[in-house]
């Protein structure tokens, strides 16, 4: 590895985030990301960054950055050997899905996700059972063996038109309630939710009219934020522009001033003029906004991260290329099943 490589990644980082990380830190990542850079070309990988990913990986390793969505086409389409995701399972898993040839890496074992852990593939099967007919919409955020059991994925950007694209009057939406809801005030639907029983799953009550049937899935980040933040976030910045991710409850998201996925949050930051901006989301993607973007003010008064992404990390990285390790499995029967509904998401767009 030359110097100068280690050098010009110092400079780049050392620029964008002097103000949040001390400079001997950046320093010692920005070797480690060169260290990283160098591997992938030997190894013919390519590496996937999420949004929400802390800023000196985010800004530094990836060869494609985004949103669920942005990842999965991307995963599609590579023509390299080795991917390795640095997001959460559920996304190593739907590249693995997309790529049964090939190998996928997450660095870290440990990178979960309570949404995704909070409904499980018979959780679905009883839920058609008791709904025989209506369509599942899954949201990526979920294992392998549950998108099996769907019949079309969405992703927080797309979700409101895989809705719609659905010739039925009814559908079962899984497993964020919150997004659920936020889909259906968007759709004019009305939703319900199962009852839990100690007989098992029951229907909500009958003879009521409904057109969505949801889940009591959350997301641990997004399920902190309360009106009451935003309202107190306004009384001392009456001009900032409050962006929350569709996660967010409902209320919330009818509070801010926009609601879309991390990929929509970032256009719309670099689109719009605002004396501040502050992010309703993974706190970590405010710096990588303001690094990529040093003309944007953002408000850094969210101190939420997912303790599941932050398990990902440059040292976590580099060690699962060296070792090739953490090597993500789809059972092939399972993902068969899985892929139809990712490519018809994909379809959507």
């Amino acid at each position: 590895m030359q110097d100068t490589d280690k050098d010009a990644l110092f400079e780049m980082l050392r620029s964008r985030l002097h103000h949040v990380i001390p400079v001997a830190e950046i320093r010692h990542k920005a070797e480690i990301a060169a260290e990283i850079n160098r591997l992938k070309k030997e190894r013919h990988a390519v590496i996937l960054g999420h949004n929400y990913m802390e800023p000196a990986l985010y800004l530094s390793v990836p060869d494609f950055k985004g949103d669920s969505l942005e990842l999965s086409r991307q995963a599609a389409k590579t023509d390299k050997d080795l991917i390795v995701f640095c997001g959460v399972r559920f996304m190593a898993e739907t590249a693995k899905i997309l790529n049964p040839e090939k190998t996928v890496l997450i660095p870290s074992p440990k990178a979960g996700c309570s949404l995704a852990e909070s409904i499980t593939a018979e959780d679905v099967r009883r839920l058609k059972a008791l709904h025989p007919g209506v369509p599942v919409v899954t949201y990526i955020n979920t294992y392998a063996d549950v998108k099996a059991e769907s019949d079309i994925c969405c992703t927080s950007g797309n979700a409101v038109r895989v809705v719609q694209s659905l010739a039925n009057d009814r559908v079962i939406f899984l497993p964020d309630r919150y997004l659920a809801g936020n889909v259906a005030r968007e759709t004019g639907k009305r939703i319900v939710f199962p009852v839990k029983t100690a007989a098992g799953l029951q229907p909500a009550e009958p003879g009521l009219e409904y057109a969505m049937i949801g889940w009591d899935g959350k997301c641990e980040v997004h399920d902190q934020f309360t009106v009451e933040d935003v309202e107190d976030i306004r009384k001392q910045f009456p001009d900032v522009v409050i962006l929350a991710h569709p996660e967010c409850r409902p209320e919330v998201t009818a509070a801010a001033d926009f609601s879309g996925s991390t990929s929509a949050m970032i256009k719309y930051i670099q689109q719009k003029t605002a004396p501040q901006f502050l992010l309703l989301t993974e706190c970590s993607m405010a710096d990588n906004i303001a690094a990529e973007n040093p003309d944007k003010e953002m408000l850094r008064l969210c101190s939420v991260r997912c303790p599941h992404m932050n398990e990902i990390t440059l040292e976590q990285t580099l060690l699962s290329l060296q070792r090739i390790q953490y090597v993500v499995h789809v059972e092939e029967s399972i993902r068969r099943r899985a892929l139809r509904a990712v490519q018809r998401m994909l379809e959507i767009g």
